[in-house]
């Protein structure tokens, strides 16, 4: 059996990941394709476990940015290996909220150093890396009211604006980094106009028809 398709959605908080993987889903359905659906951090029992620890810790309390990213990359190593790799492998189509784009980007602006994010990153998901990211763009300004009708915030939401600013500077700078991977999309357009684009493109690298 061929090897399946891996997409990941990156971008800020509040840009439509959600919303596209949804509408993706769907389109993909009507194509008789039945993705696996899954988010990170999370996936799997452990690496929910995680995520929980990692967007809510007790008591107020904060991780130090390198914990954090050892937080990711332990969840991703669980996700990888129990239900990823093996979805891919029987032939299926992956789709995922967030993958290892998330961790270069965030911890790398709480301070971690890029080249020790590389690093873990190369051991933990080896060759294993998606064959097309949709990264959701747009002014963290204009998102303001979306993050709020989600309610509650977990330790990225609350951050303040100057954060979500870095954060879509280093998105964006991936994506540039990696053009044969990874496609920008206008997180402001409507939801029809993005997921058109979205399969635009899975049609341009001939993955569907």
């Amino acid at each position: 059996m061929s090897e399946g398709i891996f997409i990941t959605l990156e971008g800020g908080e509040g840009t439509g990941k959600s919303t596209l993987i949804a509408n993706l889903q769907h389109r993909l359905h009507g194509l008789g394709i039945r993705p696996v659906l899954t988010r990170e951090p999370g996936g799997t029992p452990l690496a929910e476990a995680v995520r929980s620890l990692a967007l809510f810790p007790p008591d107020g309390d904060t991780w130090t940015p390198l914990a954090q990213a050892l937080l990711m990359n332990a969840a991703r190593t669980d996700h990888l290996e129990k239900k990823i790799i093996p979805a891919l492998a029987s032939g299926d189509w992956v789709i995922c909220d967030r993958f290892a784009d998330s961790t270069r980007a965030y911890q790398s602006i709480d301070g971690v150093a890029e080249p020790v994010l590389r690093d873990i990153e190369r051991a933990v998901v080896g060759d294993t890396m998606p064959d097309v990211t949709f990264i959701l763009d747009a002014d963290p300004a204009a998102l303001v009211a979306r993050r709020s009708q989600r309610g509650g915030s977990d330790a990225f939401e609350a951050q303040p604006m100057a954060f979500h600013e870095s954060v879509r500077a280093a998105f964006l700078k991936i994506a540039q980094s990696k053009p044969e991977r990874c496609i920008v999309l206008d997180a402001l357009q409507s939801p029809d106009e993005v997921a058109d684009r979205a399969m635009a493109h899975l049609r341009d690298k001939g993955f569907i028809s």
